[in-house]
């Protein structure tokens, strides 16, 4: 059988004409939020995967009309329960205010990898709502259908940092590869962190994490319990924002050893 790469270029030519605001997200920042937390709300339909049952939310600020995600589900499990990773936790949580407090922890760091998410209740339900990647496909996608960068550097860079956050925030389903959405220029996304944050102050897999952002390493040495509590206390427990800080220190100490070891050069990156 011929075994065909796809690149950014023919990527870009699949994707749907449709798209008339382009690909990827078409809001950021603060205006993304604002959009999300003001803008009318013209449409909503599930959209099909997911065992958290999202739906896929159309707004209007009668000039623009953009999509999101909107999750509700906000449950414990008490008792013992199997994680995906293998592991057995007590009082197993799944939450839309995780979802919220991924966004505002990528904030802190900078990674640019969580799109915008805010709170907001729709037909009288509390949830997340988070900004729509246009033009999205999976890393399952990207495998099945054999797709490739044309910038590999970037595209691994921003796999890095992807790990880093999911180890930070002790995400249970890492491992889902349909939970790393890319857009056609192939930047990378981390979506569905309602089983996140966990109370270990462990990491849940190190194997993955051989480089390092230098710029997220200072913004994760900076990270302290003021800090956290003021961005993330509507979200997270007090035991939730100490696990997050015993997972920091793992990584930071994780890469000065790899550093030590293999040379500054092999594991640093801007």
């Amino acid at each position: 059988m011929l075994l065909v790469r796809l690149t950014l270029a023919a990527i870009v030519s699949l994707v749907p004409m449709m798209l008339e605001g382009g690909y990827g997200l078409p809001l950021t920042g603060d205006e993304a939020e604002a959009f999300l937390r003001e803008a009318r709300i013209v449409g909503m339909k599930p959209i099909g995967v997911g065992i958290t049952k999202p739906m896929k939310v159309t707004l209007s600020d009668g000039e623009r009309t953009h999509h999101a995600v909107f999750k509700s589900i906000d449950e414990i499990r008490h008792g013992v329960v199997r994680g995906r990773n293998g592991g057995f936790q007590t009082a197993f949580k799944d939450s839309y205010k995780y979802e919220i407090a991924a966004y505002e922890l990528d904030k802190l760091l900078g990674l640019d990898l969580v799109p915008p998410t805010v709170e907001r209740e729709i037909d009288g339900k509390r949830g997340s709502l988070q900004l729509w990647v246009e033009g999205a496909f999976t890393e399952l996608d990207r495998r099945e259908k054999n797709l490739e960068t044309d910038d590999y550097v970037t595209w691994s860079n921003q796999q890095y940092k992807l790990r880093l956050l999911q180890q930070l925030t002790y995400n249970d389903d890492a491992h889902n590869i349909r939970n790393v959405i890319y857009d056609p220029s192939f930047r990378v996304y981390c979506i569905d962190n309602s089983r996140s944050f966990r109370h270990f102050h462990s990491l849940a897999d190190k194997s993955g994490l051989r480089r390092f952002s230098r710029s997220a390493l200072e913004s994760l040495k900076a990270l302290d319990a003021p800090t956290l509590k003021a961005k993330l206390g509507a979200w997270l427990a007090n035991i939730e924002i100490k696990a997050v800080l015993a997972r920091r220190d793992l990584l930071v100490e994780l890469a000065t050893t790899l550093a030590a070891d293999l040379g500054e050069d092999a594991i640093y990156y801007p």
